[in-house]
């Protein structure tokens, strides 16, 4: 028994070696707002508003919780309207969809992510006067058979898509008999689609296609605004600041420091964020960089934020499996407990195993997804407790992953046989006894192809929270992909990183399975007739 349960503090001791070991991602783990810092929420994915850079070159400014920097022509507003606040820059990177949840949680002062305001934006935050005036284009292959359209009806059969939760999608019924395909989460998965062919275009703003071809001169932007018949409000051609409805004195300093910005210089910052956004193949100089294996050029460049990111998913798997370990035992023993004799203590146990049961039906039965976005915003807005996205991420895989194991445990300890209780109890061992000394080492033991199955499970399902921006393995994936515009090896090399953990796991904890089944070739207080073989005893008759 005690060789059981040394292999189990074994066990134990693995997960938190783990933890420990991918701890240096834990810089993000600071929850402490700094007044003297102004957060501006932006994708940081969206070049050449901004994008995501490895050093702080040309005036980048850093990332929250993160060794990653922001630059482009949002980050140098940003930055012209900090230094007139006196408070310094910092980025809050999120996806789209994030970016009015982080606003309104008050995890972030400002949204400069070339957005426009629209009515139905301006119904939950307000915006400032414009930082900028877009014209709408349909962005193409150049040997597309739409690559010459001359008039809104020429995009006829066109398998066009926008951005999910922007205005451009609604543009595409405009364009009369294109066929409008699913909306897409960013402008890097809309390049991607365009490059392999399952779409002939996307709509976006002008800025986006002057971005694009420098990166690939195969596309053609295809100017609709200026086709007869196409129609865009003032708010949807201009783009503005979003900030918190409460915040009136922000909102009449950003509008102040915004005219006194002259439309020369904003130009000259647009141009300055053209030049400057991450470049593939091409030098600074647009000459041909030295030819050298994708790989090697990822890794040198991309490095530090891809091992950033593997320690954050180990960092989340490892903790979120050790904490849920914990909390699936404990719901999985009071689940088991017997029936109280006294009346008080029956309806107590009945009402605990209620709440037991609701909490693992809950987040059994929802995504984790649905349930980052829940925690990580919902507490910020309703209960105005600013988590920050690292603990909140350890919090919801945690309990997420505790919901798992109390089934999978409390399976585990009702199928030791009966006889066992009966023979602890004959004993005269109390519950908690019979639980601590007979049951648990056994039903652990055989759970753990179950709890390393969790684990597993946990180093993949981290790359859900890339919904409140959590720089794990997949969201840095994105970041890169999105940066070089080689999607297909980016997220190939993305794969086998995965796979690499996962197997590497998985044979730790079949080694420390082995271990704890211990040898199956002996037999306790057994005789030499006992242990024979049939041979054996032929032999000896």
């Amino acid at each position: 028994m005690k060789s059981r349960f040394k292999w189990l503090a074994t066990l134990v001791a693995l997960f938190t070696c783990l933890g420990i070991g991918a701890n240096f991602s834990l810089n993000e783990v600071n929850a402490k707002k700094d007044d003297g810092t102004l957060k501006v929420a932006m994708e940081a994915n969206y070049q050449p508003y901004n994008w995501t850079q490895t050093n702080n070159a040309n005036g980048a400014v850093p990332i929250e919780g993160s060794k990653e920097y922001a630059n482009g022509y949002d980050v140098k507003i940003a930055k012209i309207i900090g230094q007139k606040l006196h408070r310094k820059v910092e980025v809050v990177k999120t996806e789209w969809d994030g970016l009015l949840p982080a606003l309104t949680s008050g995890k972030a002062d400002l949204i400069i992510a070339g957005m426009s305001p629209t009515a139905e934006r301006e119904k939950a935050i307000n915006f400032s006067k414009p930082y900028r005036n877009s014209t709408f284009v349909v962005i193409t292959k150049i040997n597309s058979r739409y690559a010459n359209a001359k008039k809104l009806t020429d995009f006829k059969g066109a398998k066009l898509t926008a951005q999910q939760g922007t205005f451009h999608y609604d543009l595409i019924k405009q364009l009369k008999g294109a066929k409008r395909q699913p909306a897409m989460r960013d402008f890097a998965a809309m390049r991607q689609s365009l490059i392999s062919g399952t779409i002939d275009g996307y709509v976006a703003e002008d800025t986006e296609s002057t971005s694009f071809k420098m990166v690939d001169p195969d596309i053609k932007s295809i100017p609709v605004s200026k086709m007869a018949g196409f129609h865009a409000t003032k708010e949807e051609s201009v783009t503005s600041i979003g900030i918190a409805k409460p915040n009136k004195a922000l909102l009449k300093s950003v509008n102040q420091i915004l005219a006194a910005i002259p439309q020369a210089k904003r130009v000259r910052l647009m141009t300055e964020a053209v030049k400057q956004q991450p470049k593939t193949d091409n030098d600074k100089k647009g000459k041909k960089a030295k030819s050298e294996p994708w790989l090697v050029s990822m890794w040198r460049q991309y490095g530090g934020m891809i091992l950033n990111g593997i320690g954050m998913t180990l960092l989340l798997a490892s903790v979120g499996t050790i904490a849920g370990f914990f909390i699936g035992l404990a719901v999985g023993i009071v689940r088991t407990i017997p029936t109280p004799t006294t009346g008080g203590k029956r309806w107590l146990l009945k009402f605990v195993n209620w709440l037991l049961s609701v909490y693992i039906e809950i987040f059994r039965g929802t995504p984790m997804m649905v349930q980052a976005a829940v925690i990580y915003y919902g507490i910020a807005q309703f209960w105005h407790l600013n988590i920050d996205r690292t603990v909140a991420a350890l919090i919801i895989v945690s309990i997420n992953t505790g919901a798992y194991l109390a089934e999978i445990i409390r399976g585990g300890i009702i199928s030791t046989p009966e006889g066992q209780f009966e023979a602890a109890s004959a004993l005269g061992m109390t519950h908690n006894q019979r639980m601590w000394h007979i049951i648990l080492p056994q039903a652990i033991k055989n759970c753990l192809p179950s709890i390393t199955n969790e684990f597993i499970v946990n180093i993949k399902d981290t790359s859900v929270l890339s919904i409140i921006s959590v720089s794990e393995l997949f969201f840095v994936g994105s970041t890169i992909a999105s940066q070089t515009f080689k999607f297909f090896p980016t997220y190939l090399t993305i794969s086998a990183i995965y796979l690499i953990l996962t197997f590497t796991i998985t044979r730790i904890f079949n080694l420390i399975e082995k271990h704890l089944q211990g040898s199956k070739n002996y037999n306790l207080m057994a005789n030499q007739v006992q242990v024979g073989t049939p041979k054996d005893m032929e032999a000896k008759n």
